[in-house]
């Protein structure tokens, strides 16, 4: 049973063709990673999975709702359900809110309390905070209280308050550090693993996301040109250019 669908989705920004006629679905529970260069078209497909930018042409659907086209006011079913955790939590966590109301941020929508029946914000804010392993009187400091990690632990934090079905991960350990950058994408692996969630993972790091993504999309220059299970990909890549990526992945020799 698929969670998201694309289907002809393309996108421009001015002359320059962003993605070209992507089709995808990601089945519930599946753990999907997205790789390729800068430039492949990775972020403008997950901001269109995600409802936050329209395609050109094409559609996309959510549990069988469709996205494209909705105004903002329809979709609360998407807000409550998919969440993103962004590449940056310095420009992503507002810096004059406490970490409490940073995280509770979601539930306080009309639309998203309405999906939830009206959660309790301060007992999932609680639930949240261990769940990232931070704790609780984390919720009255300010984000720049925190390291590099523990903001991102934040964000998770945030973006799994509204207890979603589907996280997005865009290049979420490329701004940490490498001491903490193994943390955080195994704090990853168990919450998706615990909470059953679906995951999309963005990232430049190939060792990562064989790590961590049951599945690949390779993209290249706004077009999906490999997919397939991970393992697979990476040990028998069919195109040039999945070689050219796998083989430049660092390799430690001893």
């Amino acid at each position: 049973m698929s969670i998201l669908r694309a289907e002809a989705v393309s996108r421009c920004f001015g002359a320059f063709p962003a993605l070209r006629g992507i089709d995808l679905e990601v089945g519930l529970g599946q753990r999907l990673g997205i790789v390729g260069e800068s430039g492949a078209g990775k972020t403008t497909l997950i901001k269109l999975l995600a409802g936050l930018d329209q395609p050109d042409s094409g559609q996309v659907w959510f549990d069988q709702k469709i996205v494209s086209g909705r105004p903002e006011r329809d979709l609360g079913f998407l807000r409550s359900s998919l969440q993103i955790v962004f590449q940056d939590p310095r420009s992503s966590l507002n810096p004059r809110m406490r970490v409490g109301s940073i995280i509770t941020e979601p539930l306080r929508s009309k639309r998203v309390r309405r999906e939830l029946n009206d959660i309790d914000q301060r007992q999932r804010l609680g639930e949240v905070l261990k769940m990232v392993d931070l704790p609780a009187d984390s919720a009255d400091r300010y984000p720049h209280e925190f390291s590099g990690g523990q903001r991102q632990r934040i964000a998770i934090a945030r973006a799994l308050a509204p207890k979603p079905q589907v996280l997005i991960a865009d290049e979420p350990v490329s701004s940490l550090d490498v001491s903490v950058r193994a943390q955080v994408i195994n704090l990853l692996a168990d919450l998706v693993e615990r909470e059953g969630l679906t995951l999309l993972f963005v990232s430049h790091d190939l060792m990562v996301v064989r790590h961590l993504c049951d599945s690949v999309i390779v993209m290249r220059a706004g077009e999906i040109v490999e997919r397939g299970q991970s393992a697979e990909v990476f040990e028998h890549p069919q195109t040039d250019y999945t070689k050219a990526l796998w083989a430049a992945v660092p390799r430690i020799r001893v």
